[in-house]
């Protein structure tokens, strides 16, 4: 047998070693044999061996020669190996003391080529022992040297050629398992190392997505309850998350749309919400608003007590040109904070959602793909794409809505730079953590409650900012200003420059009982203009209702070409749109009579600076040229509008409603 190796190195001294240092090191070698479990035969074949090496290197004539066919044999071979001709009985004990030498890679291999015939031992032999037993160790040892070099998927089959051995050799059932742990244990590096490899090598990155595939499904799905790294070769939940985050990077939208797909159809809940971002990626960065839709089918779908969907919901909406629904989503949010972002937003209520949204998209929803652009979301190239104005035309036609993409990206570029520069100012520093609450959620959602659009501990500050921590999760605590949302987002059409009313802007079905104009209508209540601002710290609900028909009236008032103070009931973004519908109806030379009185209020939701109030309104208008001809009216009707009520300091205003909530 040909064992690559010299004297040297099998004794495990250097070339420049004495006499002296070669016994000292016979006797250590000698004196510490390995204990996993050899014949007595193999050790003392290991010993002479040993004791043979010593005696040439000690022997000076010996010696000098041995060195001088070295390096005959260096100059004719440079990139030869230096081998040493051993007995078969030997054989065994040269592969041990080779596996002892750092070769546990050749160890292995020429171990594994003597179990096999023509070379196979006897069975039951000591010389079959302890070849099987050295199979086992150097595998193991050489699967190490590769995954200390990073070459995972390699180690990796060496684990696996040595677990078939095992296998076919039948007799050491402990170092089979002790293989097939440390083969366990590469699963997420042979994971990363096969999916980041060149694109081209598409079998390898296959046989990544496979593995990436098993590994979920055989935790239980990304959220694991038991993995707390106890078990050989399994990841701590903190650890999978890392390498979860790794990943990522290297598989396309389309990848993680069909595997977050497959782990929820297969009852892994906590991929329904990933799924849904890797649609929304995929359907905003291709200019295809049909995943989106599919987006927020899928959503509706979930089932989390911690999730609140309407701020995703109202994004994709918004995306799909449904402001109306939209902004219905938004106006539900369960988290105080949110609501607070929002109703302090400097820009009308739709510019606020609309850089929500962008915020949304460009910190959580786009990165982490390999074929996804994160570096911005751009709202105006969405709307101004023509796939997508035909299919949100589409949409409208369909469910016969009043507002589409046009309006939306207005609103959008009304919004402004301002705002877009403080969010990524505020984004820098958001760094907090609360550590009980991030514990207590799943770490698929924490990106999405920790990060300051989200868990708007950070939405606050849009101008303050809007923050990610991607995959990271991170918590903070934030005590935002109890300030509420600036104006409404409202659905509304356009006709000869006018702005449909609050009451005009409901759905077909509040439509007036009766169709036919009256040309006659004459308003029962004269309006008159508030004058007192309400100031109590818990108004009674006459009180309320008194605010909202302040507001009505002055409306009314304004509209007919009569001076208001609208500022006494409502915030100035409210009363700037009745200014500018007022001064619409001037240069059309008409003018606005109209008849609206609250009849009932419910009061939905109450706090020391905000009031979410539902409310009936009797309405009826009538529009009129200068001259007194009747252009339109509303026969008298019924509508419920939903109106929120703001505390701007010590008073109450008027800051936003929703019509035909």
């Amino acid at each position: 047998m040909d064992l690559p190796i010299d004297h040297f190195r099998l004794l495990g001294v250097s070339p420049s070693a004495g006499p002296e240092a070669i016994l000292r090191r016979l006797e250590s070698r000698c004196d510490s044999p390995p204990d996993q479990g050899f014949t007595h035969e193999v050790l003392l074949q290991r010993a002479d061996l040993l004791r043979r090496s010593a005696d040439l290197l000690t022997d000076p004539a010996d010696r000098a020669e041995y060195e001088a066919a070295l390096l005959r044999l260096s100059e004719s071979h440079p990139n030869g190996t230096v081998g040493l001709d051993l007995p078969t009985s030997s054989e065994v004990a040269g592969l041990m003391l080779l596996w002892e030498a750092h070769g546990a890679l050749e160890a292995f291999q020429l171990a594994r080529q003597g179990l096999q015939p023509p070379q196979a031992p006897a069975l039951g032999s000591g010389r079959e022992a302890d070849l099987t037993l050295l199979a086992a160790l150097a595998c193991r040892d050489a699967a190490v040297e590769e995954q200390d070099q990073r070459r995972y998927e390699s180690a990796a089959q060496l684990l696996i050629d040595g677990i078939e051995l095992q296998q076919r050799m039948g007799k050491l059932p402990d170092q089979q398992r002790q293989l097939e742990d440390a083969l366990q244990g590469l699963t997420p590096f042979r994971i990363l190392d096969l999916l980041s490899r060149d694109l081209g090598d598409q079998d390898s990155h296959q046989r990544g997505l496979t593995l990436l595939d098993e590994l979920v499904v055989a935790r239980g799905g990304l959220e694991a309850a038991d993995a707390d790294g106890d078990q050989p070769g399994s990841l701590s939940q903190e650890d999978f998350e890392s390498f979860f985050h790794q990943i990522r990077r290297f598989l396309t939208v389309q990848e993680q749309i069909d595997l977050f797909s497959r782990w929820f159809e297969g009852g892994a809940a906590d991929a329904g919400f990933l799924t849904v971002l890797a649609l929304t990626a995929a359907g905003f960065s291709r200019r295809k608003p049909e995943f989106l839709e599919q987006a927020r089918d899928r959503l509706q779908t979930l089932a989390n007590a911690d999730l609140d969907p309407m701020p995703l919901l109202g994004c994709l909406d918004l995306l799909l040109g449904n402001v109306k629904d939209a902004d219905r989503h938004f106006a539900v949010l369960r988290d105080p904070d949110l609501q607070a972002w929002f109703l302090n937003h400097p820009g009308d209520r739709l510019a606020a959602q609309c850089e929500y949204c962008r915020a949304w998209l460009e910190r959580d929803v786009l990165p982490g793909y390999r074929d996804v652009d994160a570096s911005g979301a751009d709202l105006d190239a969405w709307f101004a794409d023509r796939d997508v104005q035909g299919f949100v035309d589409r949409l409208d036609r369909k469910a016969s809505r009043q507002i589409g993409a046009e309006e939306i990206s207005l609103a959008w570029a009304m919004a402004g730079d301002a705002s877009l520069g403080a969010s990524s100012e505020a984004a820098e520093s958001d760094q907090g953590v609360d550590a009980e609450d991030a514990d207590a959620t799943p770490f698929w959602q924490q990106r999405f409650w920790q990060q300051s659009w989200f868990r708007p501990a950070a939405a606050a500050v849009a101008l303050v900012g809007i923050t990610v921590a991607g995959f990271g999760l991170v918590r903070r605590n934030w005590d935002p200003a109890p300030l509420l949302p600036e104006t409404a987002s409202r659905s509304f059409e356009e006709e000869e420059g006018d702005e449909v009313d609050e009451t005009q802007e409901l759905d077909a079905a509040s439509s007036p009982v009766d169709d036919e104009p009256i040309a006659s209508l004459k308003p029962d209540l004269e309006p008159s203009a508030p004058s007192e601002p309400l100031v109590s710290d818990a108004p009674t609900e006459a009180e309320l209702q008194a605010l909202l028909q302040g507001w009505l009236d002055a409306k009314a008032l304004m509209l007919s070409g009569e001076p208001a103070d609208l500022s006494v009931v409502a915030r100035e973004p409210l009363v700037k749109r009745v200014e500018q519908e007022r001064e619409a109806d001037q240069a059309a030379e008409r003018s606005k009579s109209i008849d609206a009185s609250i009849t009932t209020i419910e009061v939905v939701d109450r706090s020391p600076q905000r009031i979410e109030l539902l409310a009936q309104v009797a309405y009826s208008d009538r529009l009129q040229a200068a001259d007194g001809t009747v252009i339109d009216e509303t026969a008298p009707t019924d509508f419920i509008v939903t109106y929120v009520l703001g505390r701007d300091g010590t008073q109450w205003r008027l800051h936003d409603y929703i019509p035909g909530s």
